[in-house]
C-alpha cells in the first residue's frame, strides 16, 4: 500500500510539472496587452488582470501597432486605419485588394502590403502614394494566399511572407529578390531579429504550425511546434512579440473550425516551456496579433510581428 501511495504521488507531481501554466491575476507580470480579434472584428486592450479594459470595432484585424502617440494602426480586411483612444479614425486607406500588412515608418508615412495585387506601398499622412513596388505584373491577381504580413526593414528592403508559396522573401527597394527561405505550413508573420536571424510564424497548410528562427543561410537555429508542448495547443500562428527577457509571446489563431479549442495566447521560454496562456473565449474569438505594453502604455522593446 505504501509503495502504491508513493507511485501515485510521483505521478501527480509529474503531471503538475508537465501541465501548461494558466492565466492568473498576474498572467503578464503587471503588463497590459493590445490585441486584435480577426473574427470578432475588434481590437482590445487587456489589463494586467486579464480583463478587457477597452475595445473598438476595427474590421477583421490581424495586424496591430500601438503607436508612440497611443493610437492604434490596424488593418481592416481591405484597408488600414489609425484609431485614437477615443475611437476616432485619423488616417484611413481603402483598397480593392485584401490587406494583411501595415506599418508606421520612421518618416511618418505608412507602409501597406496589398495581398491580391502584390503591391508594397508607402503612403503619406494625407493618403498620397509616394512609393509603389510591384511584386506581381500590373493587373495580376495573386489571390487570397499570395501575401500575409510584410515589413519594411531599416535598410529599405522588404520582408514578405508568401503564405501560399510557403516561403519568406526579402526584396530590395526596387522589388528585386535578394534572399528567401522555405517556411513549410505557410508563413503568416516575420521579423528580422537584431542578430540577423529571421523569426517566422507559420500557419496550418500542413497541419503543423511552427515558430521558426533561421539564420542568413536559412539554417534552422530554433523552432517550436506541438511536438515540444503538452496537449499540442498550437493551431495557426499568426503573430508574435519577442520579449526583452528572450521569451516569445505567440498569438494562436483559432479559426478554421478551432473556435474555443485552445489558448489564444502563449508565452514560450527559449527552452520551450509555457510561461502562461490566455484563453478568454467569452470576449474573444480569434486573437491574431498582440503587443505587450508597459505601465505607461508604450510597447515593450523586442521584435514584433505580430
Amino acid at each position: 500500500m505504501m509503495r502504491l501511495i508513493f507511485v501515485l504521488g510521483c505521478l501527480l507531481l509529474w503531471s503538475a510539472s508537465m501541465a501548461p501554466a494558466q492565466e492568473s491575476a498576474s498572467f503578464v507580470a503587471g503588463k497590459s496587452l493590445a490585441c486584435g480579434d480577426y473574427s470578432g472584428k475588434k481590437i482590445f486592450l487587456i489589463d494586467p488582470d486579464g480583463k478587457v479594459a477597452w475595445d473598438v470595432a476595427s474590421g477583421p484585424c490581424n495586424e496591430l501597432w500601438v503607436l508612440p502617440n497611443g493610437n492604434f494602426l490596424v488593418n481592416t480586411g481591405f484597408g488600414v486605419k489609425e484609431i485614437t483612444r477615443d475611437k476616432q479614425v485619423v488616417f484611413e486607406y481603402s483598397s480593392k485588394s485584401e490587406i494583411y500588412a501595415c506599418q508606421r515608418l520612421a518618416n511618418g508615412n505608412t507602409f501597406v502590403g496589398e495581398c491580391n495585387s502584390g503591391r508594397l506601398l508607402e503612403l503619406t499622412p494625407d493618403g498620397r502614394t509616394v512609393k509603389e513596388v510591384r511584386l506581381l505584373p500590373d493587373g495580376t491577381d495573386g489571390g487570397h494566399v499570395y501575401m500575409r504580413n510584410a515589413r519594411q526593414l531599416p535598410n529599405g528592403n522588404y520582408l514578405v511572407t508568401h503564405y501560399g508559396r510557403q516561403k519568406v522573401c526579402e526584396y530590395d527597394p526596387q522589388g528585386k529578390l535578394v534572399w528567401q527561405t522555405a517556411a513549410p505550413g505557410g508563413p503568416h508573420s516575420v521579423a528580422r531579429l537584431p542578430n540577423g536571424h529571421t523569426l517566422i510564424a507559420t500557419g496550418d497548410l500542413r497541419k503543423d504550425p511552427q515558430l521558426i528562427e533561421v539564420d542568413r543561410e536559412s539554417n534552422v537555429v530554433w523552432q517550436l511546434s506541438n511536438r515540444d508542448l503538452p496537449d499540442a495547443p498550437l493551431r495557426l500562428l499568426t503573430g508574435f512579440h519577442r520579449l526583452p527577457n528572450g521569451n516569445t509571446l505567440i498569438s494562436n489563431w483559432l479559426g478554421h473550425g478551432q473556435f474555443g479549442k485552445a489558448p489564444h495566447l502563449l508565452e514560450i521560454t527559449p527552452d520551450k516551456r509555457i510561461a502562461w496562456t490566455y484563453t478568454n473565449h467569452t470576449d474573444m474569438r480569434t486573437i491574431a496579433t498582440v503587443q505587450v505594453l508597459d505601465a505607461d502604455g508604450q510597447v515593450l522593446p523586442g521584435e514584433m510581428l505580430r
